[in-house]
């Protein structure tokens, strides 16, 4: 049984894995035998977290990569096949919300500013599409990949306030699906497309909507969040890995076109 969940000597490219939660899942697929490209618009933290893999005796690179941009996600491509010859796997996680892009009492939602929502949706939509058009080409020249996409609770349930993120994790959630069918009738039926739909896990993207800036209490948000997850908490990044490796492992082999929420229960949970 764990050979199937084996993915040493695996190949995985991860977009936005200089984040907490790609930082993680980096960090724990490199303690499980798999060679990591931390792809990352900022080099320095792609670096942080190749660093910390390589001192605890793991196999990591760090690769700067604008995913909005086709020509940085090819070089950065290159890149990861010039050091480890192929992509087993990509992990697409860059996303996130922005400050702009959120409703408030002094943001209602007919003066949202287009340029703040469309960068939203363009780096959580336009930056899993190109990547997977990117790595996804070399993935079917060889027959066999996986692609991750890192989609979200509010492709789900949308949540108030942040109209644009909810909107375009609901993309990401679609395209995963539409991509899966593509691939399999189109391309290669050894090439697999899934998503997971975290809940609530404290990024540098919701604090400031979770938590207090200067206290470090829940908010309000942050109290109804708790109190709508059957399980009364926030995730911990750790908790996101079992089904990561799960589907990027031989243990998924036939499964194919899902999201799967992590969420503690927050999507079964009716609020009554």
């Amino acid at each position: 049984m764990k050979s199937i969940f084996d993915v040493s000597g695996k190949v995985v490219a991860i977009t936005g894995g200089g984040g907490i939660l790609c930082g993680t899942m980096a960090k724990a697929l490199a303690e499980a035998g798999a060679k990591v490209a931390i792809l990352d618009l900022y080099e320095a933290a792609a670096a942080k977290v190749a660093d910390e893999i390589k001192a605890q005796g793991g196999v990591a690179i760090p690769v700067p990569c604008n995913v909005l941009d086709k020509a940085s996600v090819e070089a950065a491509r290159d890149k990861v096949i010039a050091v480890f010859g192929r992509v087993d796997a990509l992990i697409n996680g860059a996303g996130g919300n922005k400050k702009e892009a959120t409703t408030s009492p002094e943001m209602p939602f007919f003066a949202l500013p287009p340029e703040a929502i469309r960068f939203v949706f363009d780096l959580n939509f336009l930056g899993t599409l190109l990547p997977s058009q990117v790595f996804g080409k070399e993935m079917v020249e060889r027959g066999s990949g996986v692609i991750l996409n890192i989609s979200s609770m509010n492709a789900i349930r949308p949540l108030t306030k942040i109209a644009a993120y909810s909107a375009a994790k609901a993309a990401v959630s679609n395209f995963t699906q539409w991509l899966a069918v593509h691939i399999c009738q189109n391309c290669s039926r050894d090439i697999r497309v899934n998503a997971i739909a975290p809940g609530f896990f404290l990024t540098e993207q919701n604090r400031f909507l979770l938590t207090d800036e200067k206290t470090g209490a829940l908010t309000p948000r942050g109290k109804t969040v708790t109190e709508h997850t059957p399980m009364g908490r926030f995730g911990d990044p750790q908790e996101l890995v079992g089904t990561v490796i799960w589907l990027l492992s031989d243990a998924a082999k036939f499964v194919t076109g899902v999201v799967i929420p992590v969420d503690g229960g927050f999507s079964a949970f009716s609020g009554v």
